[in-house]
């Protein structure tokens, strides 16, 4: 197993690309801290790993909330010893045209995407600074590349993901942590199964692969950036798109 023992921290874990994440990374050995702000759907996510023979644990918080988020961190901490390896993954999305985006559409998307990694990821450094070891993984998009009408908010969430990346994996090489992004693409969860059978095909038609993504695609992109078939990449961004970005 490549992550044998490791213990893995993930946010938005209760379902979709969070749940595959969080099941890869326990199928290569992880001890999996599943976080999520509904306590039926990372229950479920821990579940669906313990029946498999892997080791996870729920933990409730609200990623937007900088004291849950040290508590949560600390909590982690006190029950594991240490956390080696942290993906940002909570997402969410309020799309609108811009001049018809409410403040709050935007400041709950910023909040949410990027301000959570910002906590996550300032809450975990000083523990795995000390072990001179560790990896982040900050899940953005290719929207976060190309930009997307209706979604500037979510589009800048995911940018802002790629430059906290960089810059945070400048600060901290020294002390042997990485960090790197995954920018998916098109990938076939909830928020793809809502678009119409229309759109779904004009997209496909822009997908040199010709389909949707699934979300153990971007999981094992996951697993090789946590692991040490990666130890010398850092502050890198890969797009797992189908080609899109080719």
């Amino acid at each position: 197993m490549l992550l044998q023992n490791q213990v893995a921290l993930v946010t938005g874990a209760g379902r979709g690309i969070g749940r595959a994440i969080a099941e890869v990374l326990a199928k290569e050995g992880a001890h999996v801290a599943a976080c999520g702000l509904t306590s039926k759907n990372i229950e479920e996510t821990c579940s669906r790993i313990q029946q498999k023979g892997g080791i996870a644990t729920p933990f409730m918080v609200d990623v937007r909330d900088s004291a849950s988020v040290r508590q949560t961190v600390n909590n982690i901490i006190d029950k594991e010893g240490r956390i080696d390896i942290l993906v940002n993954n909570a997402g969410i999305t309020k799309d609108a045209l811009l001049l018809r985006m409410k403040d709050e559409d935007w400041d709950e998307v910023l909040s949410t995407n990027l301000r959570g990694a910002f906590y996550f990821t300032r809450a975990v450094l000083k523990f795995m600074i000390k072990n001179r070891s560790g990896n982040i993984v900050n899940i953005s998009s290719v929207m976060g590349l190309t930009g997307n009408a209706g979604q500037s908010n979510y589009s800048a969430s995911k940018a802002g993901l790629i430059g906290l990346s960089k810059s945070v994996a400048k600060e901290v090489a020294s002390r042997g942590v990485r960090v790197n992004a995954v920018a998916p693409g098109f990938i076939d969860t909830d928020m793809t199964g809502a678009l119409n059978e229309e759109l779904k095909n004009e997209i496909r038609g822009r997908i040199p692969l010709g389909f949707f993504g699934a979300p153990e695609d971007i999981a094992n992109t996951v697993v090789y950036l946590c692991s040490n078939l990666s130890r010398y990449v850092t502050g890198q961004t890969i797009t797992v798109d189908g080609g899109m970005m080719i």
